[in-house]
């Protein structure tokens, strides 16, 4: 049996805590959902902000809801570059001594002492998946995308297990920008 997994492009977000979304937005303000993701419970909202590094900025990251105990940025390697950060690939929610950056958004601004990350890339399943598949938590494996011309197999993708997770692979854009997956398109596990 043949271990596929839908391929998703994350591209640059920002996930925040309530005290800082309210530092960008103002006392009391909520994330207004723009789109749903294909995790349960996650979604695109509607807020932006910019992000400030040494170099330059970002302007019109999205915001990830909901609001989250840490407030964390992911960006592509090339972005952290652009912005004269040395992004680490962690795990998200792994930002223990990760470099920080500013967030400003339309009534303040937060400056995150840590919270960069290149996400590592990653596949998402509830445990009856990962009991299909033969996968444990935390397994490291390697995913081959198809494309009409630029085929890659990627490795180094942990597998994460969780009764509320949907099965999904999430890369960034500097990996799905070299693999050039078709949208749709489901990796094989290898």
């Amino acid at each position: 049996m043949a271990k596929t997994v839908l391929i998703e492009t994350s591209a640059r977000h920002v996930h925040v805590t309530q005290e800082h979304l309210e530092a960008l937005f103002g006392a009391g303000h909520e994330l207004t959902v723009k789109k749903a993701l294909s995790q349960p419970g996650q979604f695109a909202s509607e807020e932006r902000v910019t992000v400030v590094g040494p170099k330059k900025s970002i302007a019109g990251v999205s915001i990830l809801g909901p609001v989250r105990p840490a407030s964390q940025v992911e960006i592509s390697l090339t972005d952290a570059r652009s912005i004269g950060l040395a992004a680490p690939i962690r795990e998200s929610g792994d930002i223990a001594g990760t470099p920080g950056c500013k967030l400003v958004g339309p009534a303040g601004e937060v400056e995150l002492t840590e919270g960069v990350i290149a996400a590592k890339r990653h596949i998402h399943m509830t445990p009856a998946d990962a009991e299909s598949y033969g996968l444990v938590d935390k397994q490291v494996v390697e995913v081959k995308i198809p494309s009409a011309d630029r085929a890659l197999t990627l490795g180094d993708v942990v597998v994460r297990v969780h009764p509320n997770f949907a099965l999904a692979m999430h890369i960034d854009t500097d990996e799905s920008n070299a693999a050039a997956p078709a949208p749709g398109a489901l990796g094989e596990i290898l």
